[in-house]
């Protein structure tokens, strides 16, 4: 036996040309937070130079773009000292911290290039290669460069990272010498390498926190972001300038989108534009589009552009292989994750473990700028970032590993779909049989039905993004599953189109599996979308194949279901006669399955076909029986479209109190339920009784708030009766010109419907 519809679970519709669908939609958005950073600093002034004076910093950075905000901190930073701190001894540090290939680098060269003269003893530098794939640089090793770039000779300087370190604190106390730490991976490489004096001042680059060293050394942490989009032009146009000419600013920036504004990337990308100057910014941009191909399109071709991509490259790989074993197969892990957002449950059903585990190893991950967190328990990635995970996965994972890995993930979206389908009292539309997930896997769990709600919000993208991932890798019963499980979710809360590519994947994998009971379910929904966005000749070839399949596997509530739906159809298309045997064929089913609900709601479409056909006496008294049967079976919102329908047949036969009774009673049953759709339905239905009042006045009010409700639901075909009605209702007012435009309105939208 079938489960009862809740809401719309019949697929009923009210009177032409509109069918309901309770659809409230919203978004769940990210929370991006700002932080601003301050510190102090003092330096002494009367400390003598010492005979030689180094001078190790990079030279500075061509095209350097902006910064504007993190050097002012920085420069604060130098030149806001607390008057407690002021002649202390107490070591300056300054921590730039980013994702690798945001610029930290660059900024912290820059900076150094700017306040060198501050510095009369000299600046150090140092790249400590925290992340190369090959053994970092010991901290004795560097010591000893810098002691004797500090003219300490060599037979001085001892053996061991503890002598050297001492001796350099030695050396630098009293002394004013800037040193620059490049890519740092821990604190611990750090320590050794600080200078003995208040004097001094560190620069100190990585993509971690390094939260001991601000805890235990103060450093002062700021934090590099990404380039903003014009910041992002600007480079590319610098790169570029008298190279190339023509290309939009909008080009440009839809290239550093896809290179998530990353200095290095959008470098590469632009020594790529400058090679091919013929080629079209919009053919390499269709290249980076393309994930999967993203680090080979980011190989600038010729002498010296490989060497910068491999430099891209190589900066997320040291920040990968400095991971532990079990956090770097998370990163890759992750990579296989339909969408760049996820949560922490998901990450926990691709590596096969705990969440409170998953969680512990996300936070390493976010801390190292390999994901950013981006709300409550959710991460994402950069666009290179995600695209090097996907890389490492395919390079680390074997086959079954990484199949494994994405049936878990997909497993874990298709149940928590589910779950959220059930909290929220809107059960599939459709019986499922769904095969159990697998052991490591733990579906989401809701309390109520708001807590199941706001969670399909928020991973909406995620569930149509699961459907592809699982039709591409011939996961058929999962792709097919998602959307059916959802359907009275979808139906109640979105606009018609949202998820139709994914249906309509959905549907070449029920068939690629030879599953006929899936590939009629999957029709079924694809002709109510279709129906919604007013393509009738598809929605009827939808629905048709529906019976058909359901016939061959003997289903008779599927085919209630797709007769019901066809008939809304023909209902659409003006076609009452048509529309009134496919619902008698519907009711029929339901009596047979003894469902009382379907046979309420049907019975309610058999009422409106009466009333289009022009039989209102008829009409009335199915509408009548259809009201009080779902009222006992505790259907709201399908009470409430009953009500309206039977508010038009009274107003159609004169009986404008009876009619304006009904329809005030729908729209109270339906605002209880909060039901959106329900209501605007109501309330066109009162603006169109006063048009037949001749109350203009308060047929406006109604026809526009039912107008706003309509868009708000993504239902432009009933926008525009409520549009049509407005144009009447100004032509009763003599504003002929803005009923003309209601009603140009109005017919814009209704000429896009087809038979």
């Amino acid at each position: 036996m079938p489960k009862k519809p809740s809401g719309r679970g019949g697929e009923p519709a009210p009177e032409s040309p509109s069918g309901t669908r309770n659809t409230l939609s919203g978004s769940a958005d990210a929370v991006v937070q700002a932080r601003e950073i301050s510190g102090d600093v003092h330096f002494h002034t009367s400390t003598p130079a010492p005979a030689h004076r180094p001078a190790q910093l990079p030279g500075d950075v061509r095209g350097f773009v902006n910064r504007t905000n993190e050097l002012r901190h920085l420069d604060t930073f130098l030149e806001e000292t607390p008057k407690t701190l002021r002649d202390s001894a107490t070591l300056r540090v300054a921590l730039v911290v980013g994702t690798a290939g945001v610029g930290k680098t660059s900024l912290a060269v820059r900076w150094a290039h700017r306040i060198k003269n501050r510095f009369p003893d000299g600046q150090l530098y140092v790249n400590l290669h925290g992340y190369d794939p090959g053994p970092p640089v010991a901290a004795a090793d560097v010591l000893g460069r810098f002691l004797r770039a500090l003219d300490v000779p060599v037979e001085r300087i001892p053996s061991g990272e503890e002598p050297r370190a001492e001796l350099f604190r030695s050396v630098t106390a009293g002394r004013r010498v800037l040193v620059v730490l490049d890519n740092a991976a821990a604190a611990g490489e750090v320590r050794p390498l600080l200078p003995g004096s208040g004097g001094c001042l560190v620069a100190v680059t990585s993509r971690t926190r390094m939260s001991g060293l601000v805890a235990r050394e103060g450093a002062h942490r700021v934090s590099v972001e990404t380039l903003s989009r014009a910041e992002s032009v600007r480079l590319l146009r610098t790169v570029i300038g008298g190279h190339r000419t023509g290309d939009e600013d909008a080009d440009l920036a839809e290239l550093a989108r896809l290179c998530a504004h990353l200095p290095l990337a959008l470098r590469i990308v632009a020594e790529r534009a400058v090679a091919r100057p013929r080629m079209p910014l919009r053919d390499l941009i269709a290249e980076l589009r393309d994930e999967s191909g993203l680090w080979d399109a980011l190989s600038a071709a010729g002498e010296g552009g490989a060497d910068e991509a491999d430099a891209v490259h190589a900066v997320f790989a040291w920040s990968y292989r400095a991971l532990a074993p079990p956090t770097a197969r998370m990163f890759r892990l992750l990579g296989l994750h339909p969408g760049p957002e996820f949560g922490v449950e998901a990450a926990a059903a691709l590596a096969a473990t705990t969440p409170a585990r998953a969680r512990r190893l996300l936070d390493t991950l976010a801390g190292a700028h390999l994901v950013e967190e981006c709300g409550h328990d959710r991460y994402q990635f950069h666009d290179l970032l995600r695209a090097y995970a996907v890389d490492q996965a395919r390079r680390e994972e074997s086959a079954e590993s990484g199949h494994g890995a994405l049936e878990r993930v997909l497993g874990w979206y298709l149940h928590s779909a589910a779950a959220a389908a059930r909290a929220a009292s809107s059960a599939p539309a459709m019986p499922l049989d769904l095969e159990p997930p697998a052991d490591s896997v733990e579906p989401a769990a809701f309390d109520d039905a708001k807590a199941a709600l706001a969670w399909y919000e928020t991973e909406r993208d995620n569930l149509t993004a699961a459907v592809r991932a699982a039709h591409t890798h011939g996961m058929d019963r999962i792709a097919w599953h998602i959307p059916a499980a959802l359907a009275m979710v979808i139906a109640d809360r979105e606009p018609a189109g949202t998820w139709l590519p994914a249906q309509q994947a959905a549907l070449e994998c029920a068939r690629r599996a030879g599953d006929r009971y899936g590939e009629g379910v999957t029709l079924d929904h694809l002709g109510i979308a279709y129906r919604h966005l007013l393509r009738l000749t598809e929605a009827r070839t939808c629905f048709d194949g529906a019976l058909d399949a359901f016939r061959e596997v003997g289903d008779v509530f599927g085919q209630a279901r797709a007769a019901n739906g066809l008939g809304v159809v023909h209902m659409f298309a003006r076609r009452p006669d048509d529309a009134e045997a496919c619902f008698a064929k519907a009711l029929e089913r339901a009596h047979e399955l003894g469902d009382a609900v379907y046979a309420g709601a049907f019975t309610r479409n058999l009422g409106w076909a009466l009333l289009e056909r022009g039989d209102p006496d008829g009409a009335q008294a199915l509408l009548e029986r259809s009201a009080a049967a779902l009222a006992e079976a505790g259907e709201p919102l399908e009470q409430a479209e009953a009500l309206t329908l039977l508010a038009s047949t009274h107003r159609e036969a004169g009986r404008f109190a009876r009619a304006e009774e009904a329809a005030e009673r729908a729209l109270a049953v339906a605002s209880e339920a909060d039901g959106t759709l329900f209501v605007s339905l109501a309330l066109l239905e009162l603006g169109r009784i006063a048009l037949a009042r001749e109350e203009a006045a308060e047929a406006l009010e109604h026809l526009q708030q039912a107008a706003v409700l309509f868009a708000r639901v993504g239902r432009p075909d009933l926008q525009a009766a409520a549009w049509d009605a407005t144009g009447e209702a100004y032509l009763l007012l003599g504003r002929v010109e803005e009923a003309v435009a209601f009603h140009r309105q109005a017919s814009s939208v209704f000429r896009g419907e087809d038979g």
